[in-house]
């Protein structure tokens, strides 16, 4: 039997970067971000590769759980890279009531920053926290239990230890090798959207140094790092720490 493993992320927070440490495992496949097809033709957002990612994957949400949920797997392991913005607010996550759940959290005024970088406008639906906090809810009431949550700043500052850790939590093995550093380029299984934003993950061969910012925000944006302290803070006191 396969575990399937979902990490919840919102954008702009390695979670490219921790897809590569998964996959770099001898014994793990993983999926990029499979909803993502399905949150444009139900938002109508024009992302960059829009048209690209309707072509490459299917819009229909059901479609998309079958997948998740029923096709075989070859790989004791499965990692999930999941967007906590593309689930629409209403669906159930009974779906994945089997899995092993771990969220990815990062500070919002870091993620407004480096979601700016790419993207030339930004709202609290973009960005993924609140509705990372919900999510975090709900799959809470279906597991019975908290599942985990680690820090992306946690990770750049021990990765070694903060993987064991979360390894242990999964109740998984850690095989130190090969989750801290893997080969450049670009991988088969990566989206279509890579080309706009997995530039500096395709140079990099491990997690990158931690570097303590504080983002200056101003205006809208200040406001809105500032409204996503809650959720964010809600989940952050409950991460696994190195």
């Amino acid at each position: 039997m396969t575990t399937r493993i979902a990490m919840w992320s919102g954008p702009r927070n390695i979670s490219t970067a921790l897809m590569r440490s998964w996959e770099n495992r001898n014994d793990c496949s993983v999926v990029d971000e499979p909803f993502y097809a399905a949150y444009l033709a139900d938002t109508g957002l024009n992302h960059p590769c829009r048209e690209q990612i309707l072509l490459t994957q299917t819009t229909d949400y059901a479609k998309v759980i079958e997948e998740l949920t029923c096709n075989p797997v070859s790989a004791p392991l499965q990692y999930q890279k999941q967007m906590t913005h593309h689930i629409p607010r209403g669906m159930s996550m009974r779906w994945s009531a089997t899995f092993k759940h771990c969220f990815l959290i990062r500070d919002p005024a870091q993620v407004i920053a480096s979601y700016l970088q790419k993207m030339p406008s930004i709202d609290e639906d973009a960005i993924g926290i609140s509705r990372q906090a919900a999510l975090f809810d709900q799959i809470t009431e279906i597991s019975g239990s908290p599942p985990a949550v680690i820090d992306s700043n946690d990770v750049l500052q021990n990765p070694k230890q903060l993987l064991k850790n979360l390894c242990l939590a999964l109740d998984v093995e850690f095989p130190e090798e090969q989750m801290l550093s893997w080969p450049t380029g670009r991988r088969s299984s990566d989206g279509i959207w890579a080309d706009h934003w997995y530039h500096n993950v395709e140079q990099s061969t491990g997690f990158g140094l931690y570097q303590p910012t504080r983002p200056n925000l101003t205006g809208e944006h200040l406001a809105l790092a500032e409204a996503m302290q809650a959720p964010y803070q809600k989940l952050a006191k409950l991460r696994i720490r190195p």
